[in-house]
């Protein structure tokens, strides 16, 4: 759980030697003059903090497990009107937002940093961050609305491609391929014998996205195997595209994979 604000001296009810003493050990971290968090604050709302801003967009939803493309810039939010804030160093994208978030805040508010994130990142990305906030429960079906309240009107023909049943971001983007080749597809099919896969294509093709994270192990590979194999007992042909090719080389896999439906295997 992410801290919302910041601590005075007097919010925490120490006096001066004791925050020194917390700074020495190594408790406390002072993020500006008279201004605290706790040191085991993630570092990116510490950086944010340093910078007399808020974590914001991309850089809260993945300190908080939801994902993004986008795990490299610092994205922080400063109030219009904010004066005497240290330069950003490269890297570090501010976005200028008038809130009514109290001014000891050091992280936006989820829907806010949703709503920006969309803003920042392609559309296809911005479908896989907000249906994995809602995947989560992080939000329900009155906060998408609002996110997209808060976005330009062109933003909302995103809206009916959204799916929180998507386990993965790279299921979702996975399946803005499949509906980008214009094939008939379900998605979380469970198959006798077989169990839960995640896209069931034409009838025929079993898809799974993989993760490095879940499937790089000998014991869920060896599962992964002996699923393969139930499948294709029973006419199923299964694929298993990399999350990065999902991520980074959209084009190149959709044209293989209408390849691959466009070329069904005899029976």
């Amino acid at each position: 759980m992410l801290p919302t604000d910041w601590k005075s001296a007097t919010d925490l009810g120490l006096r001066r030697s004791e925050i020194d003493r917390a700074l020495a050990e190594g408790t406390l971290v002072r993020v500006r003059r008279g201004r605290y968090l706790p040191a085991s604050t993630h570092h990116d709302l510490l950086a944010a903090a340093r910078l007399g801003c808020r974590l914001d967009c991309v850089s809260l939803l993945k300190a908080v497990g939801v994902f993004v493309l986008d795990r490299h810039s610092l994205h922080v939010n400063a109030r219009v009107g904010s004066s005497r804030l240290p330069a950003a160093p490269d890297g570090v994208i501010r976005h200028w937002r008038i809130d009514d978030d109290p001014p000891t805040s050091v992280a936006a508010d989820l829907v806010s940093a949703l709503a920006q994130a969309c803003r920042c990142q392609d559309p296809r990305a911005a479908v896989a961050t907000l249906d994995n906030a809602w995947h989560q429960r992080m939000i329900d079906a009155e906060d998408i609305e609002d996110v997209f309240q808060r976005l330009p009107r062109r933003y909302r023909r995103l809206r009916p491609l959204l799916d929180p049943s998507a386990e993965s971001g790279s299921e979702s983007l996975l399946r803005l391929i499949l509906r980008s080749i214009g094939c008939r597809f379900e998605s979380q099919v469970v198959i006798p014998g077989v169990g839960r896969v995640d896209f069931l294509v034409e009838g025929w093709l079993i898809i799974e996205c993989d993760s490095e994270a879940h499937h790089s192990g000998w014991d869920a590979q060896k599962r992964d195997k002996r699923r393969d194999l139930a499948a294709a007992t029973q006419g199923y042909m299964t694929i298993r595209p990399l999350a990065e090719d999902i991520f980074h080389h959209r084009d190149r896999l959709a044209h293989q994979l209408r390849a691959v439906v466009s070329n069904r295997p005899a029976r």
